[in-house]
């Protein structure tokens, strides 16, 4: 039997008799048996894809990399202290990215409701216990965002019981600052769509003393930008760890200042009456994800990229093999994931086919693959989150069915 044969039967084996049936390789004397895994996915009539897409959420993030699965299965082997193991991994996770502190929470919506907690609440206890319902306290109820940041991430905020106030210039945000003012909020991946950027945001909530948050969740690579924010001056600084670093899909980074980051854990697991105590982390998430971060970044960066645009390159010469009314062009986005992105697009008179329709094709394809984005005539695609050799694969589904169309 052929290794693409076996791993072609493997992924069939029925259920019920996948964890009692072996696969023998044929040596009766010296006989390997291996378990044929489960196929869970199958069983559950659930449809797996080639990911050209991106790492979105709804499409479960990225792949965890065979480190960040080696720490989970690991740590599931014994138990700690939560808080010790937040401790220590904090610790480590600050001085890589540049911070006082940081901390491992349930994403990156999580620690922007948790950060924000911190702040409002400080060590006291009392105040903790009160959240999310602070109208009548003496505790600070308003976030200040720029207008074009305001985007549904801002739920996060709001479920600490505050309100956001939006602005557009800077005289409207120093004109929103009051004694009710608890946070200045930036959205980096919307820093094009404001007219306040990072520098002038934070030296306006500096003059009035008041604290400071950037989410950028999706913002890495680069690389730098782990540590930018922080070296900016931000005081606290929210990353999601399940897309380009690869770590667990449900974990996130919140790093910042020590202080807030300390009041930030009296809002969180493993204490009960808190606001973020449904918002828990494993200690195999916690793990796995400062290995992922660990592995991200010690990656040579350069050689990751120059692979990406090896691959779209590959992808590239595959489609303009069809028809020369297909045009092709390698996007950098200067905002948020920022990969080498294909756009494609075509002459409609000479290639009948809608950029949805493709779309749809590709997905309900064999193998299944989704795309960033489509239009009439034109589609977008990443390639940053195949796996190796991949990249031939939706090459050649991408021929097969524009020559359809020629």
């Amino acid at each position: 039997m052929r290794r693409r044969e076996l791993l072609k039967y493997l992924s069939v084996v029925p259920v019920g008799g996948a964890m009692s049936q072996y696969v023998d390789f044929g040596n009766e004397d010296h006989r390997v048996l291996s378990k044929a895994p489960r196929n869970l996915f199958e069983e559950l009539g659930v449809r797996t894809f080639i990911n050209a897409a991106g790492t979105y959420t709804a499409m479960t993030g990225s792949l965890m990399r065979e480190e960040t699965l080696e720490a989970i299965n690991y740590s599931a082997q014994d138990f700690c202290m939560l808080d010790d193991l937040q401790d220590k991994v904090g610790e480590r996770i600050a001085k890589m990215v540049h911070a006082e502190s940081a901390v491992i929470t349930s994403g990156c919506f999580s620690a922007l409701t948790l950060g924000l907690a911190g702040i409002l609440t400080g060590n006291d206890p009392d105040k903790v216990s009160l959240l999310p319902h602070i109208d009548g306290t003496d505790i600070k109820s308003e976030v200040i965002c720029q207008k074009g940041h305001n985007i549904g991430y801002g739920r996060a905020l709001k479920n600490t019981g505050c309100k956001i106030v939006l602005v557009e210039t800077a005289e409207e945000a120093k004109n929103a600052i009051n004694e009710r003012t608890a946070m200045m909020f930036f959205v980096h991946i919307m820093s094009d769509q404001g007219q306040i950027q990072h520098q002038e945001w934070l030296d306006i909530a500096k003059k009035y003393d008041i604290p400071t948050m950037i989410d950028m969740a999706a913002d890495v690579p680069p690389v730098s930008n782990l540590w930018r924010f922080n070296d900016m001056g931000f005081d606290l600084v929210c990353v999601s760890g399940g897309k380009a670093m690869r770590g667990p899909q449900s974990a996130g980074i919140l790093m910042g200042k020590k202080a807030l980051i300390d009041a930030t854990r009296l809002n969180m697991f493993p204490r009960g009456d808190t606001i973020g105590r449904g918002m828990k982390v494993n200690k195999e998430e916690i793990l796995g994800m400062y290995v992922a971060l660990e592995k991200f970044m010690n990656l040579d960066h350069e050689k990751e990229w120059k692979a990406q645009e090896a691959s779209v390159n590959h992808i590239i010469k595959a489609v303009k093999s069809v028809s020369d009314n297909i045009f092709t062009e390698i996007v950098v986005p200067p905002l948020g994931n920022v990969t080498p992105t294909l756009h494609m697009n075509w002459d409609a008179d000479k290639i009948k086919i809608n950029g949805k329709e493709l779309q749809r094709r590709l997905r309900e394809g064999n193998p299944s693959i989704e795309i960033a984005s489509s239009e009439d005539n034109k589609l977008v695609l990443t390639v940053w989150m195949l796996k190796p050799g991949q990249e031939k694969i939706v090459a050649v589904r991408l021929k097969e069915e524009m020559l359809k169309m020629v």
